[in-house]
């Protein structure tokens, strides 16, 4: 392989991971009515595995990104792969809630969050000087890509022979990802002979050499970026963010649906057409993200999911209607379009240390799906419905897009190098 193509290899093997990475920690939300119907659990006690799961997805993403430091990327993805296979795979044993929260919430939850969007940083900061918002968008339209794979499956294999068929086809996709991770997924452009996308020849990225722990490490990055507003503003508005879609929509938008008369396996189809649209939104953020104002993308982008989500409850209905549809697609084009901007703003403030920060502030994203996750399973049996956690998002919304326009950004000369000391 010549080395000019490196680049778009390693690329390419971090889309597969992140595809599977979305489609594993995807799958509880469309069994969600198979596990109630055969073991009798309420939905807010399904849903407290997923948010286990979610917060791990995100709290590991940090520490993921600094063990990445110390071990290789290959390492880590490969190893974080074979345990979604073994907590996938595992479930179809279990006969106890605390068993769903070990499996679902615990080990997929580690595994997934180890090939979390941190793990984008780390590639896109490694191997592209240019178009690195593009390839931020590209591999966070993974995401997207791996709900639309996996959602429809999972939902039609559950429907059909069962949610423990499903459960096995998840490990055996996982385990099948790991001979391309070890096989393309490299460290660094010099350990081929190559350099990062649009480096100057014979240009080598300066390498960080850690002297400590990965985890002193993560936390000691934490420490520096807690002492910034810039930090807080980013952390709020991406806890918004994942509350709003990961632990909302991606949570309990098949089962709203279902109380609407919707067929599970037609609400899944939606779902996953939401996350076709999404990749074409995410790549289209990545490129604008490379040309405009970071900070003025994300209060377009908060804005407009919170009005897409302040009418969700007026647009339900049995059947895929025209509003139903102009929902998936307006909402669709937002899914997690904030990614690059808020990738680029880490970097831009925090500097060689962007990629562990942005993971602490994905952390925070998946503490809002957490919360957001229990809570709209617990309005759901307070009330009988959704609708309180579809306008409550729709306000956070709003908010978040006010804390995105407080931001400042870094003179253009080059976002600072943050020192971490270990």
């Amino acid at each position: 392989m010549r080395p000019s193509l490196w680049p778009w290899a390693v690329a390419a093997a971090a889309f597969v991971a992140l595809v599977g990475a979305a489609g594993f920690r995807s799958a509880p939300g469309v069994l969600i009515e198979p596990l109630h119907a055969e073991f009798g659990w309420s939905t807010a006690t399904i849903s407290s595995a997923v948010s286990v799961n979610l917060l791990l997805y995100g709290v590991i993403s940090p520490f993921a990104a600094a063990l990445m430091e110390r071990l290789g990327m290959r390492r880590v993805v490969a190893g974080a792969l074979v345990l979604v296979a073994a907590g996938s795979g595992l479930t179809v044993f279990m006969n106890a809630t605390w068993q769903l929260v070990l499996l679902w919430g615990v080990l997929v939850g580690v595994g997934t969050g180890s090939m979390a969007l941190a793990f984008v940083a780390t590639v896109t900061g490694r191997w592209f000087v240019r178009r690195r918002g593009l390839v931020s968008g590209v591999l966070t339209a993974a995401q997207a890509a791996g709900g639309l794979i996996f959602l429809p499956v999972i939902a039609s294999l559950a429907g059909s022979v069962g949610w423990r068929p499903a459960s096995l086809v998840i490990a055996g996709a996982a385990l099948l990802v790991v001979p391309i991770v070890l096989l393309l997924l490299r460290e660094h452009p010099r350990d081929v002979g190559a350099v990062a996308h649009g480096a100057e020849p014979g240009q080598v990225a300066p390498s960080v050499q850690p002297t400590g722990g990965a985890a002193r490490m993560a936390v000691t990055a934490l420490r520096d970026a807690a002492r910034t507003g810039t930090f807080w503003l980013l952390a709020g508005g991406f806890a918004i963010c994942g509350a709003s879609t990961v632990g909302l929509i991606g949570t309990h938008f098949v089962p709203a649906a279902h109380e609407h008369g919707m067929p599970a396996t037609t609400a899944a189809s939606l779902l996953a057409v939401i996350g076709l649209f999404d990749v074409a939104g995410t790549v289209v953020s990545g490129w604008l993200t490379d040309r405009w104002d970071p900070r003025f993308l994300l209060a377009v982008y908060y804005s407009l999911r919170g009005v897409s989500l302040l009418v969700l409850p007026v647009v339900l209905a049995p059947t895929a209607t025209p509003p139903i549809w102009a929902f998936v697609i307006f909402y669709g084009l937002d899914w997690v379009a904030t990614v690059p901007p808020t990738v680029a703003l880490c970097r831009e403030n925090f500097g060689d240390r962007g990629a562990i920060v942005f993971g602490w502030v994905f952390a925070c994203h998946q503490i809002g799906s957490a919360i957001a996750a229990s809570g709209a399973g617990l309005i759901h049996d307070l009330t009988g419905d959704y609708d309180g956690a579809w306008w409550s998002a729709g306000a956070l919304c709003v908010l978040a897009a006010v804390l995105s326009v407080a931001l400042r950004r870094v003179p253009a000369a080059g976002g600072r190098t943050m020192t971490v000391r270990s």
